[in-house]
């Protein structure tokens, strides 16, 4: 088999085993819906006093404010003064809140999960051998689930995870160049 050949079939295995680990997770593991938490209707109601915005489960801010939170964002949004307003009301506060902890279940898990499946295929890819296309594939697809798994649970992760996470694999590539790679 040509060189060329061999290169394609190999980012051919990793771009279809990746495409199948993540569709698995999306067909199998549905993740959060944010309007199942938090109603379009919530937020698209003016809330002009603190009664009205706590008991929709907001959060009411004194004061014109120059930050906002808007529905689906983790982090204030600045936004223009109004001199005239009393305070402002942040509607879906308790809603987006609860969403967001079961978001980060759900990506922490989906983490596991598609480390788990990396490992499988890194595993495959060692033992491969004789078809060195098919080897590489699994070693490539591997690594690209560990990397997307890693990237969407990362932000949540602590520091002390990170850490973890970055020895391993800094161990795990040291290990295959030298095993590996070696002449």
């Amino acid at each position: 088999m040509s060189r060329i050949k061999e290169i394609i079939l190999a980012l051919a295995i990793v771009v279809v085993l990746n495409l199948f680990f993540n569709y698995g997770v999306f067909t199998f593991y549905k993740s959060p819906d944010y309007e199942k938490f938090c109603p379009v209707g919530l937020s698209q109601k003016a809330y002009t006093d603190k009664s009205s915005c706590e008991a929709v489960g907001g959060r009411w801010f004194e004061g014109a404010g120059d930050v906002k939170y808007y529905p689906g964002e983790s982090r204030p949004i600045p936004v223009e003064p109004q001199t005239d307003q009393k305070g402002w009301c942040d509607s879906t506060a308790q809603c987006r809140e609860a969403y967001e902890s079961v978001r980060d279940v759900y990506n922490r898990n989906v983490f596991i999960i598609l480390v788990i499946l990396g490992l499988i295929s890194l595993g495959l890819g060692f033992l491969a051998i004789s078809a060195a296309p098919v080897a590489n594939g699994f070693l490539g697809g591997g690594l690209i689930s560990l990397i997307v798994g890693t990237i969407r649970y990362w932000s949540e992760m602590n520091d002390y995870l990170r850490f973890i996470i970055l020895g391993f694999a800094l161990a795990a590539l040291v290990w295959l160049g030298y095993k590996k790679i070696k002449s």
